[in-house]
């Protein structure tokens, strides 16, 4: 027996020698090897490159990181539920309380108190002129238009999120990104998030999966997320859904560019009125007709908004400006992140010289796209607010339709690469525009029953 016990013991020290090299600091465990579902795996085959921003052991962090939780595990202060968003924190009990801030690994992202506002288009403009289409998306837009209430709960289920990762990352930062915070989402649009570990760039392949496998392993813990799924793409996400608020959201692991435009999107919305309603149903639209769907090989919204400002910016009377050229030092390319959602405020509202309406710029619009445009030749690009010459590089060359992003210069349009798809496209510009034109009436390209449901993106 005496024999047996000594093998054994000699195994397990063999075997923590190899695998575990713990060195304890701050009241935490920081670990040399890699974190796969709460214990210590060898060392990753790329290391890990984020100097302080290790991952951490923490005693508070249960054993049974990873698998289902069975019936009979007992509770424990990591396993608590987050309260429903209209419960005031003084009246939770038992397991529904909030989370404690731990301030030592707390880094403050910014709230949605200190946006820049929005501007509201005149809903009493339209009255008496009998203009029908312009109060047809009008209406969409108010009926649709994503209240403060619903990017509050947003806002609440991405500040707890913070402070779980944070028990993995110790000062990283999760941002809300995207439509839910640009101006141009619905009440019931999916969420984005971006977690920052830091301000240089990550290989999406190998270090974000890394980051992002560990992470979906956490939420497999988190009694008020379901369903978490890794989504292995250019971007690489984790797939989850907020069961409190019925949010689904998408977390990318340090696509920084995401945070930049997407308050560079707000600024847009925020300098003219006209904006806003005009995106929205354009993103309506190209739902309905299945031309809004990256996954299909179609466009994604993001494109169909730089489509749109693209357009605003070019008529011969522009409704709005290229803010990255009006307000340089707004947009700097390489500005820190947090200070990336304060420069918005030195913005003046745009006073456009151009009177058009909602309907005259939605016809418009399908008409540029759908005759004016050459696809062949020309890249969208809202930086220099026209079109630019396409060329022979990789990004651009035998693509059938190029719009730049504005900040790392990338076609946002990549996903359309089957000429069947693009003549798909075109075709819907085409069709709706003449529908449009002839009847001025918008039912007749985006049925009522399609107009007023409100989810999407």
């Amino acid at each position: 027996m005496k024999d047996i016990l000594r093998a054994m013991s000699g195994r397990l020290e063999k075997w923590d020698a190899n695998l575990m090299r713990l060195q304890q600091k701050d009241g935490c465990w920081s670990l040399s090897g890699t974190i796969v579902t709460g214990v210590v795996s060898p060392q990753s085959p790329y290391g890990w490159p984020f100097s302080n921003l290790c991952p951490v052991f923490s005693p508070a962090l249960p054993s049974n990181l990873g698998r289902k939780r069975r019936s009979d595990d007992q509770s424990s202060p990591y396993e608590v539920k987050r309260q429903r968003f209209q419960s005031p924190p003084t009246q939770a009990t038992g397991r529904s309380v909030p989370f404690l801030v731990d301030h030592r690994n707390s880094v403050p992202s910014p709230g949605i108190s200190s946006l820049l506002p929005l501007t509201d288009y005149p809903q009493n403009s339209l009255k008496g002129t009998g203009d029908k289409l312009s109060q047809q998306i009008l209406d969409l837009f108010c009926n649709c238009q994503q209240q403060t209430i619903d990017l509050e709960k947003k806002d609440l289920c991405r500040t707890q999120i913070q402070r779980e990762i944070q028990r993995l990352f110790p000062q990283t930062r999760l941002y809300l990104v995207g439509s839910s915070l640009n101006g141009f989402g619905t009440r019931y649009s999916d969420a984005d998030l971006c977690l920052v570990l830091k301000e240089m760039p990550m290989n999406q392949r190998s270090e974000a999966c890394h980051i992002l496998g560990l992470i979906q392993q956490l939420f497999y813990r988190l009694s008020y997320i379901d369903r978490p799924q890794l989504i292995r793409a250019k971007v690489p996400i984790v797939k989850f859904r907020d069961k409190v608020s019925g949010v689904e959201f998408d977390l990318n692991v340090n696509n920084v560019v995401g945070i930049r435009n997407t308050f560079l999107l707000r600024s847009y919305a925020s300098t003219e009125s006209r904006v806003r309603p005009l995106v929205l149903v354009v993103k309506k639209w190209a739902h309905y007709h299945g031309i809004n769907d990256a996954s299909r090989g179609t466009l994604n919204s993001y494109s169909l908004v730089l489509m749109v400002l693209h357009y605003l910016q070019t008529l011969p009377e522009p409704v709005i400006p290229s803010l990255q050229k009006e307000y340089p030092e707004c947009f700097e390319p390489t500005m820190q992140l947090q200070f990336v959602h304060r420069r918005g405020c030195n913005i003046s509202p745009y006073s456009s010289l151009n009177n058009s309406n909602l309907g005259d710029l939605l016809v418009g619009f399908l008409r540029y796209y759908a005759t004016e445009f050459d696809w062949s030749n020309s890249i969208i690009s809202i930086r220099e607010a026209k079109v630019i010459p396409k060329t022979n590089e990789m990004e651009w060359k035998n693509k059938y339709i190029c719009v730049e992003e504005p900040y790392d210069r990338t076609n946002t349009a990549r996903a359309v690469h089957e000429k069947c798809k693009f003549d798909m496209i075109k075709k819907e510009f085409v069709q709706s525009w003449h529908k449009l034109k002839e009847k001025r009436d918008l039912f007749s390209i985006l049925p009522e029953a399609a107009a007023t449901e409100c989810r999407g993106r």
